[in-house]
């Protein structure tokens, strides 16, 4: 299993942070690398939320059906994707430090079928550009938080 990690300090409360974070609905207008969602589920976002996200990866764009997985508000959640024989999952984790917050991101990748495990070496050549994307996705959000335009 592939996995990349980042942390991120944002000088804004949790409760904002993940609300931010978690905004389904405006991460195309909120993350350069996303042109566009379609929610899937109705109500609030938690355990079992469904979207649909498109997004530009290596100069092309690609569409996956995710869901939440694990949410506890203010603290944590998880979105996972199964595509092409792979298992996709990101967990969010929101400390808070005083009336700021770390964002610590793992993102972990596991092949399922017979093709993806046989394919896995070559992923471990895409670990830098995957953190690069994690990385950039992070610092637009952090971008909107600390402008005050999260709200």
């Amino acid at each position: 299993m592939a996995k990349v990690s980042l942390s991120r300090r944002i000088e804004c409360p949790r409760h904002e942070v993940f609300r931010l974070f978690c905004d389904v609905d405006r991460l195309p207008s909120h993350i350069g690398a996303i042109k566009g969602v379609e929610k899937l589920t109705e109500g609030p976002v938690g355990v079992g939320t469904r979207f649909r996200e498109t997004r530009e990866m290596f100069g092309k764009q690609a569409t996956e059906e995710m869901v939440f997985t694990d949410f506890l508000a203010d603290e944590t959640y998880t979105v996972e994707c199964d595509s092409h024989g792979t298992r996709y999952r990101s967990i969010f984790q929101f400390e808070p430090v005083g009336d700021k917050t770390d964002v610590n991101v793992r993102f972990e990748v596991k092949p399922l079928s017979l093709a993806a495990k046989l394919l896995s070496p070559l992923g471990w050549l895409m670990i830098g550009a995957t953190k690069k994307l994690l990385a950039g996705d992070v610092e637009d959000l952090k971008k909107i938080a600390e402008s005050g335009h999260a709200a």
